[in-house]
């Protein structure tokens, strides 16, 4: 298998690492990319990024009430 974050993944490929990572493992290398997209474009001035564990995404919600999302237009 291989060995990432102190963890071993059995070779084949992995739907999601505990780091939000989609891999393939193979008895050479460990082949991974990430589930999310980072956003770029929001309001920066009254909205700020947190990521979510949970979802494997960030969510970018309101400074002053960050129960309310905001409205993102662009991510990478």
């Amino acid at each position: 298998g291989c060995f990432m974050d102190g963890k071993l993944y059995p070779f084949g490929d992995i739907a999601r690492t505990e780091s939000c990572l989609r891999c393939s493992c193979s008895p050479d290398a460990m082949r991974c990319c990430s589930l999310f997209h980072t956003p770029i474009g929001y309001d920066k001035e009254n909205c700020k990024v947190v990521f979510n564990q949970k979802s494997c995404d960030y969510d970018v919600v309101q400074k002053s009430d960050p129960s309310k999302e905001c409205f993102v237009y662009s991510r990478v």
